[in-house]
């Protein structure tokens, strides 16, 4: 799923949580607890049964008061990998959603119009495969979930996998491998619903190209709810961003199979550029008010150069 050059340049790095959380292991990461490591954090006062080891005898000599020295605990941090499983996350590549065998977009002479570069599904599993393999590398707890949740009041598939440790990596990469994008999915109950499946408040990535029919809105909303700082990597390919369609056409649902014909010209195609803008522009500002932060990614864009530079430049990951 990655090559070996890619996960020694990225076994380096660790994800970054902008608020400090308590865990429950000893790890890698500096906690919100007090206690033994070598980092110095604070002071408090001196009281009765305290270690006198701990007392910093300078500060007593200068102040004629006991101050005992308090420590940082390296704690792990809880990362929450989620992966949309929907039909529409399995569009490019060569041209068709391969669950819809028959979904399709053809011209006015029926002629089929392909489709370049990799699919959604496939770059997703990869960039999952890479932000997993940093958590574990950094020694996090990771759990992976794929979302797969039709309706609002449906019950909710969701095929999830826990890890702890770089030697789970190909036990993660050999999971990742054998999902498979199906159906619809209603991103805001399938992120309510893992936001009250319970699990420790940590970072949250969310690998989505965001078509739900409902939006994520109220999903977000939840995860925030929980204490969970969460990460949006919006997914498009490069022919959903500047669609190369002209004429009259018939385009099909990937999803739902429903059909709509259009007619394209260079100004319905400037329509939807700005329309498409105008949809990240609001999904940024929600993500804003949601203490998220939001990442637009395109398919053909080099993974390493993805996780590498882009990743690390806004402040996902560091070295």
């Amino acid at each position: 799923m990655l090559d070996a050059a890619l996960l020694n340049r990225i076994g380096r790095l660790r994800l970054v949580a902008r608020h400090i959380r308590a865990g429950q292991m000893q790890g890698e990461r500096r906690s919100t607890k007090r206690g033994t490591s070598v980092e110095f954090a604070d002071y408090r006062d001196y009281a009765r049964g305290d270690d006198l080891r701990r007392v910093d005898w300078n500060i007593y000599a200068r102040l004629e008061r006991p101050f005992v020295k308090l420590f940082e605990d390296e704690e792990d941090l809880a990362v929450h990998l989620l992966l949309d499983g929907s039909s529409s996350m399995d569009w490019g590549g060569d041209g068709e959603a391969r669950g819809h065998g028959d979904t399709e977009t053809r011209g006015s002479d029926d002629g089929e119009v392909r489709r370049k570069g990799s699919s959604k599904w496939e770059y997703a599993r990869r960039m999952a495969a890479a932000l997993g393999y940093i958590a574990l590398a950094s020694g996090d707890r990771l759990s992976v979930a794929m979302l797969q949740c039709p309706m609002p009041n449906a019950q909710c598939s969701m095929s999830t996998l826990k890890l702890r440790g770089k030697g789970q990596t190909l036990r993660l990469f050999d999971w990742l491998s054998g999902l498979q994008a199906a159906g619809t999915t209603d991103l805001n109950a399938s992120l309510r619903a893992y936001a009250l499946a319970g699990g420790r408040a940590g970072l949250v990535l969310l690998i989505s190209d965001l078509f739900s029919p409902t939006g994520c809105t109220e999903g977000l909303t939840a995860l925030a709810a929980r204490g969970h700082e969460t990460v949006v990597l919006h997914l498009l390919t490069p022919d959903e961003v500047d669609p190369p369609l002209s004429g009259d056409l018939r385009l099909v649902d990937v999803e739902t199979g429903e059909p709509q014909d259009v007619t394209v010209d260079g100004g319905v195609r400037a329509l939807y550029r700005r329309r498409l803008e105008a949809w990240q522009d609001e999904l940024r500002a929600i993500c804003r008010t949601r203490n998220a932060r939001y990442l637009p990614v395109t398919t053909d864009a080099p993974l390493d150069r993805l996780v590498l530079h882009d990743l690390r430049r806004s402040g996902v990951v560091r070295g």
